[in-house]
């Protein structure tokens, strides 16, 4: 470990800034990053990161330094096609230049707020919000990652409601703060923070009669449900579908019992899945949304909710602190990248973007899926937010590893690799589609070598 100098430090800092502020870095300046990354994970982030991160390959040394569209590279150079797509925040591609000239634009004037003047852009995305929202989505807050998100959803629904209780779903994933893990439905996450928030019960996802069981149940023993919480395509369980008519239902049981339906759409939403907003498939208005990921255009991190007028009620009008009161929610530069998203969005129709080249996806993988059946189990997915399942885990991971070696990035889900995402930008070329098809082949191929039927990897 480092001692405690600040001499050092200034010097250090120095130093680590010429090298961001360098165009041109040398030979022996760009090996010592790498080594000195290694170590600064290792010895300052986390022991175990490095280790976790090796699905994508067997060498730990390799340093991301820029991007552009589609493609991000390391620092010297070699080339990557994403398939991961930051777990969903490239869907307008890497740094795209239509985004970034507005916020470098948006930074020349100011960058942070004052936090008592009333800054004009945090206004003006509310207002887009609700324009492009489902029915009489209204009120939004701003805030700066998912889980926050999650967090102002819980908090609002309880405000609104009286209720304390809600009900999510098994497999859900809503973040890893303590209210949004709460609502979790995967044990790994869970078990070591136990116990959590107490009034909450998890049911089958895509069971419909289960939550409205959960909540009679609940209100016939005196308690009051606050909440429903759902994502409307399973992300991080494996890109799980529900049944045609589910959100509905939901809805339904929700308007029946008199809950609040929050609507998970960080990852589905902003046209990832082909329509701007998941639950537009089925026509319907949550009481709450929340958003993120894509929603600052891969430039600036911003999330947040909206929610209907009958949500924001008069004691959070009269206390507008209530709710919460991020430092940084709702910055000047994350609503212009946001605004700017939208607009973007909206000029180029992101939303059929996703949708044509998800189905063009899912032919070309559907074959794959068809030529190595005993490799690859499944594919499912909705535009853009696609899912590769494998017999193990351990299946998946040579195939993350196999694409990595070629120069294509993608990741696991549910903690390991058995599922494997295909999330890539929606502007990502039909050319590169064809690449990345040809690239899964070969690598496809090559585990089908070291795993065969007979194998108990493959059989179990």
């Amino acid at each position: 470990m480092i001692s405690n100098n600040k001499a050092k430090a200034l010097e250090e800092a120095k130093r680590i800034v010429s090298y961001i502020e360098s165009s041109e870095l040398t030979k022996e300046e760009k090996d010592t990053i790498v080594k000195e990354s290694i170590l600064n994970f290792n010895e300052h982030v986390n022991p175990g990161w490095l280790e976790y991160r090796k699905s994508v390959s067997n060498d730990a040394a390799i340093v991301e330094w820029s991007d552009s569209e589609e493609h991000f590279y390391d620092l010297y150079g070699t080339e990557f096609i994403d398939c991961l797509g930051g777990f969903g925040i490239y869907t307008c591609g890497h740094r795209n230049p239509e985004i970034l000239k507005t916020v470098k634009a948006q930074l020349d004037k100011y960058a942070l707020h004052s936090q008592e003047l009333l800054d004009p852009l945090r206004g003006y995305l509310a207002r887009l919000m609700a324009m492009i929202t489902p029915g009489d989505l209204c009120y939004s807050f701003f805030t700066n990652g998912g889980a926050e998100a999650v967090e102002m959803a819980l908090k609002l629904a309880r405000l609104a409601t009286g209720g304390r209780w809600y009900i999510s779903t098994v497999g859900a994933f809503h973040g890893k703060s303590l209210g949004a893990i709460s609502m979790g439905g995967k044990g790994t996450y869970r078990e070591d923070y136990l116990p959590m928030i107490q009034q909450v019960q998890h049911v089958k996802y895509g069971d419909a009669a289960a939550m409205e069981t959960a909540i009679v149940n609940l209100k016939a023993v005196g308690e009051k449900v606050a909440a429903v919480i759902i994502e409307p395509i399973q992300g991080e369980a494996g890109v799980q579908i529900p049944p045609k008519g589910y959100l509905k239902e939901v809805r339904e049981i929700c308007d029946r019992h008199h809950v609040a339906m929050i609507v998970d759409e960080i990852q589905t939403g902003m046209g990832r899945t082909g329509t701007l907003w998941r639950c537009e498939v089925e026509n319907i208005c949550p009481d709450i949304m929340t958003y993120g990921k894509a929603f600052g255009g891969g430039i600036m991190p911003i999330t947040g909710i909206i929610a209907r007028p009958n949500m924001w009620v008069q004691k959070l009008r009269d206390n507008p602190w209530l709710l919460g009161s991020p430092t940084f929610g709702g910055n000047p530069l994350a609503c212009a990248a946001a605004i700017s998203t939208i607009k973007y969005m909206l000029e180029h129709d992101i939303p059929s973007m996703s949708k044509e080249k998800g189905e063009y996806y899912m032919k070309k993988l559907n074959e794959l899926q068809s030529k190595y059946p005993t490799v690859l189990k499944e594919v499912r997915g909705a535009g853009l937010l696609i899912c590769l399942e494998f017999p193990k885990a351990e299946v998946g991971y040579e195939v993350t590893k196999e694409l990595f070696s070629r120069r294509v990035m993608t990741a696991g889900t549910l903690v390991n690799a058995k599922t494997v995402r295909i999330e890539p930008p929606a502007v990502q070329t039909y050319e590169t589609i064809d690449t990345v098809i040809a690239k899964l082949d070969e690598s496809l191929a090559a585990v089908q070598k070291k795993f065969t039927v007979e194998d108990e990897t493959m059989a179990s």
